[in-house]
């Protein structure tokens, strides 16, 4: 189901529940390339935090990552910020709900910073990316950053340091960004 930012979408994957439990695809090709997410997926990572934990906001440049995020044990709030210099929609941002009982997925295209917060006790987030994390890509997008607004649903959110000396938007260099009709 599409959102307010073009390319961000939220799935909702089909569940077969029955006494023993459920089952569901997380990522079937030629399905979710229905639905528009064109991406060849190359990496999966699974991350574990706790309550109030606060991961983002984070995107690579030039080595880009779209994404398809869920929690797979949990709940979070997940956040795609439109980092597309030229974007009608940039510094807007998209927040969903993704939790266990859900079983939401959001698509994080590239030219988007990602982030979420941990609602639950604790959460296990599962994500495919389209490219490899390279670490002297990585960057970040403050989390508090006043421009974009975000409203986070954590008072003190438990950050790594270099989350919370990420930079706002506005003072990110342009070659630090994406640019709208360019593919990252």
């Amino acid at each position: 189901m599409p959102t307010s930012l073009a390319g961000v979408l939220v799935i909702e994957p089909k569940v077969f529940a029955d006494p023993r439990g459920y089952f569901m695809e997380t990522h079937h090709l030629e399905r979710y390339r229905s639905a528009g997410i064109d991406a060849d997926f190359v990496q999966d990572n699974l991350s574990f935090s706790v309550r109030n934990t606060l991961r983002g906001l984070h995107y690579q440049s030039p080595h880009s990552q779209a994404k398809l995020v869920q929690a797979i044990c949990g709940e979070i709030y997940d956040v795609a910020v439109d980092i597309r210099r030229g974007s009608p929609t940039f510094g807007k941002w998209v927040g969903v709900h993704l939790s266990d009982q859900n079983h939401r997925q959001i698509f994080v295209p590239a030219g988007f910073a990602h982030g979420f917060c941990v609602l639950s006790e604790t959460a296990h987030v599962l994500y495919k990316c389209t490219d490899f994390y390279a670490p002297p890509d990585e960057k970040g997008v403050l989390w508090s950053d006043p421009d974009i607004g975000i409203r986070w649903p954590v008072k003190d959110p438990v950050l790594s340091e270099k989350d919370g000396r990420y930079p706002r938007l506005s003072d990110i260099a342009p070659g630090d960004l994406f640019l709208l009709g360019v593919r990252p």
